[in-house]
């Protein structure tokens, strides 16, 4: 026998009754949290904003009144424009470096959550022989530390003639371990076998099926995928700073190159780091809601 319902309880037991049958059992979405979630949840907001907030202060200070006082004053010195606009007038080709960022992250998140959802709907619902001992592979592959795999890799590019090009960077970052088990285990769970079993009997290929069905059942898990692929391929520099060097670089290369001019200038160098953040920032603020609304929605799949 269920219990009795918060309204029945109002009605028979009154308001007080129906209030504490809320608490105790957690009711639906009225239920609000305590003081300790609101102070964690605090917490944790200040600890994410603090090291861009510094970042920022000492961007907006110069660099004698840093030499003095490492620890800036909390209200910034109002010098970050200018740093900013030396940034951007540097030798370092500020603008180059932000496109070839661009030109990366953008084609290395698609090509991730692309090849990644192909992968995780073939392990997840198609069987074939060794399918087991594949996907265990795959994962073993993210054990191996990358920088074991940078001498052949760069020998790999030096034959092919990339060094120096942005597709040395791109084509080794077209999919990854970790996007083939997210999207593996995801696919999983979020898609029957009944929607490909009636995709197939109304004449679907395979591809067909995947782009139609699996695809869009994916992407709240997707979403998430793309943003991880993109935040990581904005912000490595091992890697295009080894292939690339200062003739063709990515923004966190080229962020280097300013430490080396301007002999550690810390004001022009967090201007630089806090400009190099901006588009991140504005990446979160619009996809935001809708990676909020993925995340939902994947919760309550099923």
């Amino acid at each position: 026998m269920s219990a009795p319902s918060v309204p029945y309880i109002r009605q028979t037991a009154g308001a007080s009754a129906a209030r504490y049958a809320k608490r105790t059992r957690g009711y639906g979405s009225e239920r609000r949290p305590g003081w300790v979630t609101y102070l964690l949840l605090s917490a944790a907001i200040i600890g994410s904003i603090l090291p861009l907030y510094y970042a920022f202060l000492l961007a907006s200070s110069d660099a004698s009144t840093i030499a003095q006082n490492p620890i800036p004053s909390l209200i910034p010195q109002g010098n970050f424009l200018e740093n900013a606009g030396k940034v951007l007038t540097a030798d370092i080709n500020f603008w180059k470096a932000l496109t070839n960022s661009l030109i990366v992250a953008i084609a290395t998140s698609v090509s991730v959550v692309l090849f990644s959802t192909l992968a995780g709907f073939s392990f997840a619902k198609l069987r074939f022989r060794g399918r087991n001992g594949l996907l265990l592979f795959v994962i073993a592959t993210t054990a191996v530390p990358t920088q074991l795999g940078i001498v052949p890799l760069f020998i790999v590019m030096s034959e092919l003639g990339w060094i120096g090009k942005l597709v040395a960077v791109i084509v080794p970052g077209l999919v990854t371990a970790f996007g083939v088990f997210w999207m593996t285990q995801y696919l999983e769970s979020a898609l029957p076998y009944e929607l490909i079993e009636a995709a197939r009997v109304d004449g679907a290929s395979m591809i067909r099926t995947f782009w139609s069905i699996a695809l869009p059942a994916a992407r709240p898990a997707a979403v998430m995928l793309g943003l991880f692929a993109f935040v990581g391929s904005w912000t490595n520099f091992f890697w295009p700073f080894i292939v690339l060097g200062s003739t063709n670089p990515t923004l966190p290369v080229a962020l280097q190159l300013l430490q080396a001019s301007y002999f550690k200038d810390m004001s022009l160098i967090m201007a630089g780091v806090v400009l190099s953040t901006i588009p991140l920032l504005v990446l979160f603020v619009v996809a935001g809601r809708q990676l909020v609304a993925g995340i939902m929605a994947g919760a309550v799949k099923g």
